[in-house]
């Protein structure tokens, strides 16, 4: 298991376009991926989960990736939510 802290830099609050293609993001790869905040867990392949997380950008949270290709399913996610994909 993998895991990194990030800090939110997409634009868009809990809107569901960008929470969809983070969901799409995450479900590209075989790893269980979950993030973290405010001590509330989720799987960020699933959309009603991302959408109760409620991020915005500034917001510090955990990701965490566990399988196969645990590190580049990290590097992706983290990438997405810096605003970098």
């Amino acid at each position: 298991m993998k895991t990194s802290k990030v800090t939110v830099k997409f634009e868009g609050g809990q809107e569901a376009r960008p929470i969809a293609l983070l969901v799409q993001e995450a479900g590209k790869f075989d790893s269980k991926i979950y993030l973290e905040l405010d001590n509330k867990k989720v799987n960020a392949k699933s959309i009603m989960g991302m959408m109760s997380l409620g991020l915005k950008g500034g917001d510090e949270i955990q990701v965490s990736a566990d399988g196969s290709d645990e590190d580049k399913a990290l590097q992706s996610v983290c990438g997405f939510l810096e605003g970098e994909n």
